[in-house]
């Protein structure tokens, strides 16, 4: 029973050196990412590195070496040699040389080699690697290259971008598969070795087929990618994947692409070579590998479950067979008990059957660990509940192994843990017999030494020295700790040393010495003991310092940077010396800096040559910002005396001298200092700080100052009394600053946006703009000046940034106390005596005879306008003042003497304030007789008075900068109030009236820190900070709804008055309660700010909404509301009524509407449609309807729950008919309840919404939702020649509603019209102009037209045949060719474009069927008919004609005959005797010819015409003529009808040329039927009840031929009857090609063809054009409903075209589109409808939604190559990133025969419109798989001639010809190499070029 024991310290050089060196062949070449220094025994791995200590080889066996060592050294014989390597432990092949081992395969340093499987725990997860614990207690690295999976490698920058990715995929105590790639040897320890692991799956599963994998076997696997139902994932081999469903995940678990993951096959699709897991843990866990036939030892994989069986029991294990032919082994620590007690032999049968997980695996000796760890066989990693380190007392001892160790139970929580205790840690002192010193179930103390994890076992030491010493583990070690360590290794970076404990640590070069050494000391042996300071412990790397000076300072020690308090003295050593200053680094990485002048150097000493770098110094701390992580040092230890004076400290000092820009002062303080006050810091008062600065003088002492700064020796010093009263306040730091708290500062400069405010030293605040003022509008440079005292509110504070922002709205900084205004007495006081100073005048005795409230004789000197001025007998330069309000109606002359009472004193001025007023000078003498009791009695009046009392006070006189107030209620003691604040002392102070009742708080009494004032804090001023005891005293509100108030204006704005009635009551007069009259313009311009005025309350809001609001009641300054009894009517609801007039103010208005207060509850809007007709007016809307401005209008509908009401400027046009319902409350603004106040015959404004294609006139937007329709015709007055021009989308009209028609769906259709004259005027001119002269004019109605009526026209559209007009909306016209013009019309598409103005004659009317003919021709134009009949009686047969070729058909000739309008036809077998192949190569239209008449059909209106020779040189023209009689089938029409009847049967139609000139019947013969929808103009099908003359013609064709051609051969006739009947069907598909002009003629065409996607399509359009969007859709419905399901295609064209006019007309478009997508997909192939859809969203450029469906698409197609390139052109044409992620998701999901194809599209578009270089990448990336493919060359060669490289073309066929193809690939490279120098015309490289083909030539033959 060898439990696994560490190696002893004693093992010798010669087994460390015992390594296999042959494997070292395989060792990998990879650069060591491992730290410099090993990890000290911070964790069980690093315990057992440091155990190599006893090292890894197989306990039991060192326990027999050390006896045999000790017994019998000169016995090593051959036979026990080979016990020892039987035994080791060292791995056997499973027993294959027949004889059992003694011991369990064990996993030592010595015997694991490359090649190994493993199983491990991970136990650390770091940046640069991942640490796995192994068996036995070994420890792996694991490199981030062998953990990604390979799709992963594509990536090297991931690690550098997302330094957490290996934490995210892989966590601490997740089991893992690994092997070994290769091991180290540790180059600082000698017997160390890295074992270096590899965790990718291709290694593992390396002979891992699809044919092996059965349904229930385990495997592991990378997550690739995420779908919608699951994840797809990645073997590690690229010959099969597999797929793992959602359903089947564990929720908790968040898996992110590169997890590893386990699953169990669920099942094979061996087809796709697809497999598919579960990652269900419970069944994970549980499933075990069956038995397969003929498994190899490669498919075993670590962590695999198997079914065992107990085969023998070994001395410290057991052996299992499994899985029929494997033999494993598992230790006394893999077993299934976690405390196997002395006796555990019991428990393992042989045959007994257990379940294990296989442990590792060698294959090339072919030995298996198991575990049967129930732990580890249910799949999890052991707990780790103890930390190394922990002591644990009551450790109870279960297994005595003699001569090995102890195993112990730590009672760790909540279950124990099993520790293992070698023998050589068991005392400090040798043990020999264990058995004697200690007992089964003893308790002992042990330590945790380390821990394994994946066995879950600790190893544990007892030695009483393992108790003692500071440092056990990492965890124990504190910056600036004393230690001794041993080194025990010497490198050029350092020595590694180490602890008792075993805990190492790294002394780097420079730390081990004083001075800069080279190479280390001589002291710096291996295993000397020595005594270090350690530095810091960062990631388990301790550092240590032997610097003496550190090692022995008695200092304090600087560890963090909060430990960096001012005037901390420590030591640290300099890192950096450079010109400013030295970085003195201290413990754990905390650095300060230490600036030049505090270095202590001489004047012009060089910092390098008092400092060198490793210098230890001694150093004090100036500042610390432990935030920003900054420390300021300085080199001498003892302050200077200028630290001493800091900012914020008060200091005395004397004016030395007054300059304009400050006074210099000296400081009496520690030690000599210059300081400087500016202007500004003399008084809070600004007027008071230029007075002050005037009169001082050298000499003068200020007895209290401020340090606001210091810079050097100079204080920057601040006399303000509200600074220095709150220096201790004043905040220094960010950090002392506090959210909400008011300070005190000052303002050091305004910018537009804000103002700064100091504070001391340089800590200053930011006021935004909005939050300086409580008045927007006020210009902070006229509110505030620099230097101006503050109070601030603290709203911000930002320690980071160290930015503190404030408000200075006086609302949130107003005083709590009377220190503004009792400095402004202090101040005074101190200037009037600088004065006396400065003047030589008498002194401020005659202060003393004017006591406030006391009595004074004096004379009248002189009466003036605003009072009376009294001199005083004592005091000749002293005048006393009484104000007319003072005299109290008692009149007084020049000269009198009078008795005054004194209520003020102006030290400064010299003047005293008096009154007559019997309440004082009663009171005053009163106090005079009686001396003592008045004292007693004024001091009880004042005893009565308290601080913070709040009292009625009277305004005697009214002061610049304060008010003189009694109080009635306290014998009218004297009082005195500040007019202004801190904040507020710049802005215009209220106006107050002498005699008024104010409201004031007692702040001060009088004392002689008053100037024995009594204070006063008036209420405006303190009402926002009011104090406890202020709002106990004040009475509550009394005020109700209905309630009159006095008020007074606070702020006036554009559309209400805020006002302020009783203590601080805030309320609002809306607009519309100002005044009786709501006509009147600017009704609020009569106020003005502060004005009082007499208000009701009208209603009153809850808290919630007065804070909202920022008032709490509604009030009325109406004469009517005010006269009134007081009782408001509450709110009524909503109560207009369609049609009434109402007026309101604007105070909103945007592009589209006004917005309207019409009272204080209701608002209102104008739409800008309605606001005029005018369209200059339309243009300046937003200027018309300015905020403020009055408006009127009459009321079109309302919301009651909005409350808001829509107004237009004129009286409503209602309906009589309508029901009154809508009339009276329209709830809503749709179109449809709108529409009935527009009537026929209204003007209206409008705006173009939309340019309608041709001659479809316009869209105008007439209503937010309502839409009129222009006709062409009604664009603009009769005449002009263009009308669309001068028209654009946006632009405002005046239109007049012509029509306005209401379908059976609801649905309004309007008919505008844009012409500037009426139809009144334009009837009159008409028939005037008829009657007199052929004028043409627009005729609106067919009635109104008759033959020979000039009229003017647009052309409408032109086909061969003619072309159709529009006479006005309602009136079309037709046009034939030949009654276009006089002359020939050789194009009437290019002469007669849509749009064209064009003036002809009516030639007939059909008013019924609404059919016009009109004629062009101004030369007989009318009565062409006639003559045409005429001329066609004249003709007989077998005249000869003489006329000109009109145009050549494959069939024949059309002849004009001279001198007529008629036209005949020549049939290609009657133009020559001969036979005729090519008509063209004969005769050319224009060509004057002769002919024959043949046959006249006057009925059809038709001549056949012959041109052989043989007619005009026989005279029997008469048999001829018999021979024809039957007829030629093919016989033409005259082109001008004779009457509307027979036009609409006769064949006239198929003389009309051809669009674009060519041979329209052959083209329509040679092409096929198919036509793209929506983009072939559909002509009219008037004509198609034909089809029966038509077939009876072709009858006729086929005897004439018969009976003509009776001799020749029968293959000729069969020949000539297919071209007869090719002719046939041309003329048919012609005549279907005629545009129907209405309804009835489109119904008649879709009757005809029901299954014609084209004429469904076209029928649509018709719709549209006339502005009728329902019924285009109940078009495309009828024609969905009609088509044959068959016809699938025909279907998807009216769905496409469906999905065309929803997106357009559609209501959200979004979502109508999409209901119809919804509805295709039912019916058609989806693949082509989401195509369908794609192709629209693309060309409305709606790239949202493109983008949202190519998402769907490539997820619902993900096999259609097609699909996925739409998604990379779209990526592509949005310069979109991504383009790799989906290739690869695409080449991926498409079928592998795709590929090529998609890859070489997708190469093609990068070239085209993305990046070439990505382009060529992939073109590279196919060539090397398919390198003879040429057509990959050839494109490839395309793509980078196109861009025109010529060097990158030219090294491209370089490498194309040298390949090693089939010479007739390389002839077409060689052809196209040569081909591509011709085009530059390079002769030189042409020659180069044949010169390497011939060479090429002659290679292959040789």
């Amino acid at each position: 029973m060898a439990p696994p024991k560490s190696q002893s310290k004693k093992v010798s050089k010669p087994a460390l050196r015992n390594v296999d060196k042959g494997k070292s062949k395989d060792k990998i070449s990879i650069e060591d990412e491992v730290p410099d220094f090993p990890r000290g025994g911070g964790s069980s791995l690093s315990r057992e590195e440091l155990d190599e200590v006893r090292g890894e080889v197989d306990a039991e066996f060192e326990a027999e070496e050390r006896l045999l060592k000790k017994r019998k050294k000169q016995k090593r014989t051959s036979t026990s040699s080979t016990t020892q390597d039987d035994d080791l432990g060292s791995l056997f092949g499973g027993g294959i040389n027949g004889k059992l081992p003694r011991f369990p395969n064990r996993i030592t340093l010595k015997n694991i080699c490359p090649g190994m499987k493993l199983w491990g725990v991970v136990s650390e997860v770091n940046e640069k690697d991942i640490v796995v614990s192994l068996p036995g207690g070994l420890r792996g690295l694991v490199r981030p290259s062998e953990a990604l999976p390979p799709f992963l490698h594509h990536q090297p920058k991931l690690l550098e971008t997302d330094t957490n990715f290996l934490s995210s995929v892989y966590h601490v105590g997740q089991l893992v598969s690994c092997i070994v790639l290769h091991l180290d040897d540790d180059k600082k320890e000698s017997g160390k070795r890295k074992i270096w692991l590899s965790l990718r799956l291709a290694l593992l599963h390396k002979n891992l087929t699809l044919d092996v994998i059965q349904e229930g076997m385990i495997l592991s696997a990378y997550v690739k990618s995420m779908e919608d139902h699951g994840y797809i994932i990645h073997f590690g081999l690229p010959s099969f994947s597999g797929f793992m469903p959602k359903e089947s995940e564990n929720v908790e678990v968040k898996i992110r692409s590169g997890q590893l993951v386990q699953g169990v096959v669920k099942s094979i699709d061996r087809t796709r070579k697809v497999v598919y897991l579960s990652s269900d843990p419970d069944a994970v866990s549980k499933c075990v590998t069956k038995d397969l036939k003929g498994i190899s030892i490669d498919l075993l994989v670590p962590g695999m479950m198997v079914n065992a069986s107990v085969r023998s029991i070994l001395e410290n294990g057991i052996m299992l067979s499994f899985l029929t032919y494997f033999t494993g082994t598992a230790d006394m620590f893999n077993l299934q008990q976690t405390f196997p007690s002395s006796n555990w032999k019991v428990d393992y049968p042989q045959n007994k059957k257990v379940n294990a997980r296989i442990l590792f695996i060698d294959p090339s000796t072919r030995a298996v660990g198991l575990t049967l760890n129930p732990h580890l066989v249910h799949n999890k990693a052991p707990p780790t509940l103890i930390k190394v380190g922990d002591i644990f007392d009551q450790s109870k001892v279960i297994r005595i192994d003699r001569g090995l160790g102890l195993l112990l139970e730590i009672p760790s929580s909540p279950v124990p843990t099993p520790a293992y205790v070698n023998v050589s840690d068991v005392a400090d002192k040798e043990v020999k017999k264990l058995e004697k010193n200690f007992k089964e179930g003893k308790l002992v103390r042990a330590r945790v030494l380390g821990f394994r994890h994946l066995e879950g076992l600790a190893t544990g030491v007892l030695k009483t020295s393992a108790f003692e010493g500071s440092v056990f583990t990492h965890s124990d070690v504190r910056p600036g700790m004393v230690v001794k360590a041993k080194v025990i290794a010497v490198d050029s970076f350092g020595a590694i040393v180490q602890f008792s404990s075993g805990v190492k640590a790294l002394c780097p070069l420079r730390h081990m010495s004083e001075f800069e050494i080279v190479k280390p000391r001589k002291k710096f042996q291996v295993g000397a003991e020595l005594v270090f300071r350690i530095l810091g412990c960062k990631s388990k790397r301790i550092t240590v310092t032997h610097k003496k000076t550190l090692v022995k300072s008695k200092l304090e020690i600087l560890g963090s940077y909060t430990d960096a308090t001012e005037g901390l003295t420590t030591h640290g050593w300099i890192t950096k010396i450079e010109n400013h200053g030295c970085f003195v680094r201290f413990y754990n990485g905390v650095q300060g800096f230490a600036p030049r002048s505090e270095l202590g150097l001489d004047p012009g000493c060089e910092i390098s040559s008092m400092y060198h770098i490793e210098q230890v110094v001694k150093c004090r701390v100036t500042s610390s910002n432990p935030a920003s992580r900054r420390i300021n040092l300085s080199f001498t230890t003892t302050p200077s005396s200028n630290e001493l004076v800091k900012p914020g400290i008060v200091v005395s000092g004397v004016v030395e001298r007054v300059t304009p820009h400050g006074i210099v002062l000296d400081v009496t303080a520690q030690g000599h200092f210059k300081g400087s006050i500016s202007p500004q810091h003399l008084a809070d008062h600004c007027g008071h700080a230029e007075l002050m600065k005037s009169a001082l003088r050298p000499g003068y002492e200020f007895d209290q100052l401020l340090v606001l700064d210091v810079e050097g020796s100079n204080l920057v010093l601040s006399a303000k009394h509200s600074l220095v009263a709150s220096a201790q306040q004043l905040p220094l730091d960010v950090n002392q600053v506090h959210l909400n708290s008011v300070l005190h500062g000052y303002i050091c400069n305004i910018i537009e946006s804000g103002i700064f405010i100091r504070y001391l030293g340089r800590l200053t605040g930011f006021s935004p703009r909005n939050r300086a003022t409580d008045d927007r509008r006020s210009s902070l440079s006229e509110v505030y000046q620099i230097g101006q005292s503050v109070r601030t509110n603290v709203v911000d504070v930002n320690s980071e940034t160290s930015r503190i922002t404030v408000s200075l709205k006086q609302s949130l900084c107003s005083s709590t106390d009377a220190s503004f205004i009792q400095e402004y007495f202090l101040v005074e006081e101190k200037i009037a005596k600088l004065q006396l100073v400065d003047s030589g005048g008498s002194d401020l005795r005659w202060v003393e005879q004017f006591n406030l409230g006391s009595t004074v004789k004096g004379k009248v000197h002189e009466i003036k306008e605003f009072g009376v001025v009294v001199s005083f007998q004592k005091y000749d330069d002293v005048f006393g003042f009484i104000s007319h309000y003072q005299l109290s109606g008692i009149s007084v002359e020049t000269g009198s003497s009078i008795c005054t009472a004194v209520l003020d004193v102006s030290k400064i001025e010299r003047l005293v304030d008096l009154s007559l007023k019997p309440a004082f000078v009663n009171k005053s003498k009163k106090e005079t007789t009686n001396n003592q009791a008045q004292k007693k009695r004024k001091r009880e009046a004042l005893g009565e008075l308290e601080v913070n009392q709040t009292v009625n006070a009277i305004v005697e006189i009214v002061k610049e900068n304060y008010l003189v107030v009694s109080l009635p209620s306290y014998n009218n003691t004297l009082g005195y109030a500040s007019r202004a604040d801190y904040n507020t002392q710049n802005l215009p102070h209220k106006s107050v009236a002498n005699g008024e009742s104010v409201i004031a708080t007692v702040m001060a009494l009088p004392s002689p820190s008053t100037s024995g004032r009594l204070l006063l804090l008036l209420k405006s001023i303190s009402e926002a900070s009011e104090t406890s005891s202020s709002k106990r005293a004040k009475r509550k509100s009394s005020y109700n709804v209905g309630s009159l108030v006095q008020a007074e204006i606070t702020e006036i704005r554009p559309l209400e008055l805020r006002l302020k009635f009783g203590s601080s009551f805030h309320g609002r007069v809306h607009i519309t309660e100002v005044s009786d009259d709501n006509y009147a313009e600017a009704p609020l311009s009569n106020f003005r700010f502060g004005q009082s005025l007499t208000a009701r309350i009208i209603s009153k809001f809850n808290m919630s909404e007065s804070v909202k609001r920022g008032y709490q009641w509604e009030l009325c300054i109406k004469p009517s509301t005010l006269a009134g009894s007081g009782e408001i009517e509450p709110v009524k609801n909503l109560s207009y009524s369609t049609g009434q007039l109402v007026s309101g103010f604007v105070y909103k208005v945007d592009n589209e509407w006004a917005w309207l207060t019409i009272s204080r509850d209701v608002k209102a809007q104008i739409y800008i449609l309605d606001s005029s007709s005018e369209p200059n007016e339309l243009d300046e809307f937003q200027k018309r309807f300015s905020v403020g401005r009055a408006f009127s209008g009459y009321v079109l509908s309302c919301n009651k729950e909005k409350k808001l009401v829509r107004l237009i400027p004129h009286p409503l046009l209602v309906d009589p008919e309508r029901p009154a319902c809508q009339r009276d409350g329209l709830t809503d603004h749709s179109s449809e309840s709108m529409a009935f106040h527009i009537r026929e015959g209204s003007v209206l404004g409008g705006r173009i919404s939309k340019i309608l294609p041709g001659v479809g006139g316009l869209l105008v937007q007439i209503d937010p939702h309502l839409y009129g329709k222009v006709h062409f015709t009604e664009l603009g007055d009769p005449g002009v020649a263009d009308p669309l021009s001068g028209y654009h989308e946006g632009q405002f009209v005046k239109c007049k509603v012509l029509e306005i028609t209401h379908s059976g769906k609801g649905t309004v259709h309007i008919d505008l019209s844009l012409r500037s004259i009426s139809d009144r005027t334009q009837k009159q001119e008409l028939s005037a102009l008829n009657d007199t002269v052929d004028f043409a004019v627009l005729m609106e109605k067919i009635e109104d037209l008759q033959p020979n009526t000039m009229v003017q026209a647009y052309v409408k559209n032109v086909t061969p045949k003619g072309c159709f007009v529009m006479l006005s909306r309602k009136v079309d016209a037709k046009v034939l060719l030949s009654n276009l013009s006089d002359r020939y019309v050789e194009n009437p598409e290019k002469e007669f474009p849509v749009g064209k103005l064009v003036i002809g004659k009516v030639v007939s009317v059909e008013p019924l069927s609404k059919r016009v003919e009109v004629t062009l021709r101004t030369s007989n134009a009318v009565g062409a008919s006639k003559s045409d009949k005429d001329a066609l009686n004249n003709l007989t047969v077998g005249d000869v004609i003489s006329g000109r070729v009109k145009r050549v058909e494959p069939y024949g000739l059309f002849i004009t005959v001279d001198h007529t309008n008629m036209v005949g036809l020549c049939h290609v077998s009657e133009i020559s005797d001969n036979h005729v192949d090519n008509i063209d190569s004969i005769h050319k239209a224009g060509d004057r010819v002769r002919a024959k008449i043949l046959k006249v059909d006057k009925e059809r209106h038709r001549i056949s015409l012959g041109m052989k020779n043989s007619y005009f040189n026989d005279a029997t023209s008469g048999e001829i003529d018999t021979k024809l009689s039957s007829g030629d089938a093919l016989s033409i029409g005259i082109e001008s009808t004779p009457s509307p009847e027979r036009s609409s049967q006769g064949r006239e139609n198929l003389d009309g040329e051809s669009v674009d000139g060519k041979d329209l019947f052959l083209a329509e013969v040679e092409s096929r039927a198919s036509i793209p929808p929506l983009e072939v103009p559909l002509d009219d099908t008037e004509n198609l009840d034909m089809g029966d003359v038509i077939n009876q013609d072709s009858g006729d064709a086929t005897n004439l031929d018969t009976s003509d051609d009776k001799n020749k051969k029968h293959a000729a006739k069969k020949a000539k009857r297919l071209r007869e009947q090719e002719i046939i069907a041309a003329e048919e598909r012609l005549l279907e090609k005629d545009i129907p002009r209405d309804e009835d003629e489109f119904e008649k065409l879709v009757r005809s063809s029901p299954n014609s996607s084209f004429v469904w399509i076209k029928y649509m359009a018709f719709v549209l054009s006339l502005a009728d969007v329902e019924k285009a859709r109940s078009i495309a419905e009828r024609a969905l409903r009609t088509i044959n399901v068959r016809e699938e295609l025909e279907k998807l064209n009216v769905w496409v075209a469906y999905f065309n006019l929803e997106n357009e007309y559609g209501n959200p478009p979004e979502e109508a589109v999409a209901k119809v997508f919804q509805r295709a997909l039912q019916y058609c192939d989806p693949k082509k409808v989401h195509l369908a859809l794609l192709g629209m969203y693309e060309r409305t450029e709606q790239h949202k939604l493109t983008d949202e469906l190519l998402n769907k698409m490539v997820k619902k197609f993900k096999h259609s190559c097609k699909v996925w390139l739409r998604r990379v052109q779209w990526l592509l044409k949005q310069s979109q990133d991504g383009i790799q992620s989906v290739v690869n998701r695409a080449l991926l999901s498409l079928p592998p025969h795709k590929h090529i194809n998609f890859i070489t599209q997708t190469a093609i578009l990068e070239f085209k419109c993305g990046v070439p270089d990505r382009g060529r990448s992939l073109f590279e990336k196919m060539l090397r798989e398919y390198p003879k493919r040429t057509d990959l060359w050839s494109v490839y060669l395309d793509q980078e001639i196109r861009l025109g490289d010529a060097d990158v073309i030219r090294a491209l066929f370089e490498r194309a010809i040298t390949l090693s193809l089939p010479p007739k690939k390389m002839k077409f490279l060689f052809k196209k190499y040569l081909e591509y120098e011709k085009t530059l015309g390079d002769d030189e490289r042409m020659e180069a070029v044949k010169r390497k083909a011939m060479e090429y030539v002659e290679s292959s033959l040789a």
